[in-house]
């Protein structure tokens, strides 16, 4: 069968009708059924599990068909959702990797094969990156309700405060043709007081990265107010000052024993202007042309929130100029007080050094993320002594080039 526009649009209207009246469960059976309808011989949905090591697959459409785990590293699957770039094999059978992206949010990919003797044409691999746009809306869309998606992505199990910071946090990735943002958050499973939060609004970035004292369900607790009264403020007009007296206020109300510290910033996707808050945060870097800028975000600290001092007086706002291909990074003292077992520190340095080596290999962010945040559980031999929160965020308006848009789906 080729793939033509009729066909492609009857596989297309096939899984979106399917999608409305099913079940997550029965979204692997639409998938295959959609990709045959294209001529090929099916498709398998694989997502990324929790912690970006390797692709899961959703159970297949044939009862107790499981099928196996894709290592991310060293894989032509593992590739697809690297780059997100489709991947494309000989066989036999010949085989597709498609990636799957929500906005540009990687969640996985869609593996489909080819019929026995007949290689993948152009028409059908356009007909299948199609259709992978569209898994990965449908995807997006149930796995906000979806426990079966949400336990195909996990290793182990979550502690409870880390089921209450995961439930508030934003998607990892989030971005326009302007400015892309990527954060990544460890340990997975058991992160205690560590957030973070990004949105786009009004000709706006906001991010904010937030580190409660603590590790345990209190900690969690307060960061997730922290999102929530951050979110509240900013969602009424309120600006970075506001949110730290709200949050500040609070947590003094309401978790008077918990002390938080934070970055909270707004960039104008227009000019570039970006203004900050820090409440006791190690200092936000700004990297450019592969360097960081020396103490070019380096203000003096206020007192962290959660004692009710900031109250009293108006809250300092920084101000800086970015230039178009800047990048921000903001992180927790998790990271560079990561210890080796010979108690080596993770350090500032080796923070940098790794972030801007893998982007100046060409990796997207959400990519030099992962391969950083894996860098650093490698260096403590995975088992982190805090929780570690990196944001990475980065200004390419559009008059500067399609060049800058790293963190775009390709």
């Amino acid at each position: 069968m080729t793939c033509d526009d009729a066909v492609l649009g009857g596989a297309l209207a096939g899984l979106l009708a399917g999608s409305r009246t099913s079940g997550p469960a029965e979204l692997p059976a639409l998938v295959h059924e959609a990709a045959r309808a294209l001529g090929t011989d099916g498709a398998r949905v694989f997502l990324a599990d929790v912690q970006q090591h390797s692709l899961v697959p959703l159970p297949g459409p044939e009862p107790g068909e499981d099928g196996h785990r894709v290592d991310i590293e060293g894989t032509l699957g593992g590739r697809a959702y690297r780059l997100q770039q489709t991947q494309l094999s000989a066989g036999p059978p010949p085989t597709g990797w498609f990636p799957l992206v929500d906005g540009v949010e990687r969640i996985g990919v869609l593996r489909i094969e080819g019929v026995e003797g007949a290689a993948l044409d152009r028409h059908t691999i356009e007909c299948c990156e199609a259709l992978a746009g569209l898994v990965a809306l449908v995807v997006a869309s149930k796995s906000a309700y979806s426990d079966v998606i949400v336990e195909a992505v996990r290793r182990q199990r979550m502690s409870l405060q880390a089921e209450l910071l995961w439930a508030f946090l934003p998607p990892r990735t989030i971005g326009t043709r302007d400015v892309t943002s990527s954060a990544v958050l460890e340990p997975a499973y058991d992160v205690g007081g560590d957030a973070f939060d990004h949105a786009v609004a009004h000709g706006h970035l906001h991010v904010s990265v937030f580190d409660a004292m603590g590790h345990d369900l209190a900690s969690g607790g307060a960061s997730s107010v922290a999102l929530a009264a951050c979110r509240s403020t900013r969602r009424c007009g309120g600006g970075l000052a506001d949110i730290a007296r709200t949050i500040d206020r609070t947590l003094a109300r309401w978790i008077p024993d918990r002390l938080l510290t934070a970055v909270i910033a707004d960039l104008d996707t227009a000019t570039g202007e970006l203004s900050w808050v820090n409440c006791g945060h190690p200092p936000p870097l700004l990297i450019r042309d592969a360097r960081v800028v020396p103490d070019a975000l380096r203000r003096r600290p206020e007192l962290p929130l959660g004692l009710g001092f900031h109250e009293h007086g108006p809250q300092p706002v920084h101000h800086a100029r970015l230039q178009p291909g800047d990048r921000l990074l903001v992180y927790t003292d998790g990271v560079t007080e990561a210890r080796s077992a010979a108690g080596e520190l993770f350090g500032e340095h080796r923070l940098t050094d790794t972030l801007v080596h893998h982007m100046a290999g060409g990796d997207p962010a959400p990519e030099a993320l992962r391969r950083l945040v894996h860098a650093l559980l490698t260096h403590q031999d995975h088992q982190l002594r805090d929780d570690a929160t990196i944001a990475l965020a980065e200004w390419h308006p559009r008059r500067h080039g399609s060049g800058r848009t790293v963190s775009a789906p390709a």
